[in-house]
């Protein structure tokens, strides 16, 4: 695509995103739009957030289960930004007026305490690197009308990111087997979701290895400080006003998060 579409199409969707109006599904409107493509015009996005006062706080590993490589027709993760305007504290009210599609994923989140840089991270390697994990909520969001979807429109769209919770405890990931670590999702009271740490490519470290290898390979490493979220535990679960939600992790620990 010419430099110009790409700048334009980051222009519309962060548009989108400020006004909470969802656009038609740039696939449609650009069906040779590549990979590289989308990523490139992620970056028109978020650049919109950093000339507006953000900063980039981490990073988010999306499209980590077989059923949603699955749906999108792909065999491979992808990523987006997290930015500082993302971030709620455990127990957070959250507008949902504030969002377009709102939908909750339960996952473990990463704190780093040293650099990762690719290629050749591996699993071992990311747990060192890790100061702790903790419960993480990801409140994905898609700026594409009816969340319909290809991999290109969610690249592009910084994928599908909204804002994320943080629980208000973490633990070092070197004493737990994260990939049998359990999880429930609570809505209303209800349990609505289970899942287990290896749901994200069959260990959440997998996923933090995945991110800093493909980082690696643009010239890009993951810094010490970043929260880098590593992908939902089970399936999606829509949210609207007056919503109450609660993770529980086994060994890690919970964080809970409402809807006005």
């Amino acid at each position: 695509m010419q430099h110009d579409q790409i700048l334009k199409i980051g222009a519309d969707l962060h548009e989108a995103l400020t006004g909470r109006s969802p656009i038609e599904p740039l696939t449609e409107r650009w069906p040779d739009m590549t990979i590289d493509d989308a990523y490139n015009i992620q970056l028109a996005m978020v650049q919109h957030r950093l000339d507006s006062g953000e900063r980039v706080v981490g990073k988010k590993v999306g499209v980590t289960s077989k059923v949603v490589m699955d749906m999108l027709g792909v065999r491979q993760p992808d990523f987006g930004h997290l930015l500082s305007g993302m971030v709620f504290p455990d127990g957070a009210a959250i507008s949902a007026a504030s969002l377009v599609a709102p939908k909750a994923e339960g996952e473990i989140a990463f704190v780093l305490k040293e650099e990762l840089a690719g290629p050749g991270v591996t699993l071992a390697d990311v747990l060192r690197a890790t100061s702790h994990v903790i419960p993480c909520f990801e409140i994905v969001d898609s700026r594409i009308r009816d969340w319909k979807i290809r991999i290109q429109d969610t690249v592009a769209d910084n994928a599908s990111s909204g804002v994320f919770v943080l629980g208000d405890s973490g633990v070092d990931p070197r004493g737990l087997d994260l990939a049998t670590v359990g999880m429930t999702l609570e809505k209303n009271g209800e349990i609505v979701a289970t899942g287990a740490g290896a749901a994200a490519l069959g260990h959440p470290a997998n996923a933090v290895a995945w991110l800093a290898n493909t980082l690696g390979k643009l010239g890009m490493t993951l810094k010490a400080g970043e929260v880098i979220l590593s992908g939902s535990l089970a399936a999606m679960v829509p949210v609207a006003a007056g919503d109450q939600l609660r993770i529980s992790l086994g060994g890690i620990g919970s964080a809970g998060v409402r809807f006005i």
